[in-house]
């Protein structure tokens, strides 16, 4: 059995050729937070509107986030629970505690809260991410709690990376739902 699916892009949203857009189309059970402003993002806003549409979830979650998602996964868990929440996959977190790796623009998002992680989470970083290094993912995933998963040279994990339905990440997310409480 998926549980629901909640997918939940970073900045500028997930393009057609994001592996999110293609997982949105394959799994009947999953739905996506639509945020006012992909290209400016507001933490207060984009928090709020994922405290939203987490609130009408009635089901076991898995929240599926990509890059500055990741960090607002993070403050939202700093700062809620849901009973329905039962799992996170944590694509290619964004550092924006990072002034090399992150615009100024986003720095707001920071600092990325380090507590840990009340349910299974699943750290996924690539080798070669221009907006993480890997060595800092891992840490990140160690501060919350979370597994990780190096899987090689894929970019940002990204539309870029041209991943498709991204079947190994499906694998991983199948791995993750084991863990959980279903």
């Amino acid at each position: 059995m998926i549980p629901h699916l909640l997918i939940i892009p970073g900045l500028g949203d997930s393009g057609e050729k994001h592996w999110q857009s293609f997982w949105l189309q394959k799994f009947s059970n999953s739905t996506k937070v639509i945020q006012d402003n992909w290209d400016e993002p507001q933490l207060h806003e984009w928090l709020a509107r994922l405290d939203e549409k987490i609130k009408q979830i009635n089901e076991p979650t898995i929240l599926v986030a990509h890059s500055l998602a990741v960090s607002l996964v993070m403050h939202w868990v700093s700062q809620n629970t849901n009973p329905n929440i039962i799992g996170a996959l944590l694509v290619a977190p964004a550092d924006v505690d990072s002034p090399e790796h992150t615009p100024d623009f986003l720095r707001h998002f920071s600092p990325i809260p380090t507590q840990t992680i009340p349910f299974p989470s699943l750290v996924i970083g690539s080798e070669n991410d221009t907006y993480m290094t890997l060595e800092r993912a891992e840490d990140l995933a160690s501060h919350w709690g979370s597994d990780f998963v190096n899987i090689g040279k894929h970019g940002h994990i990204n539309s870029n990376s041209d991943l498709g339905y991204w079947e190994e990440g499906q694998e991983l997310l199948q791995q993750l739902i084991t863990k959980t409480k279903l």
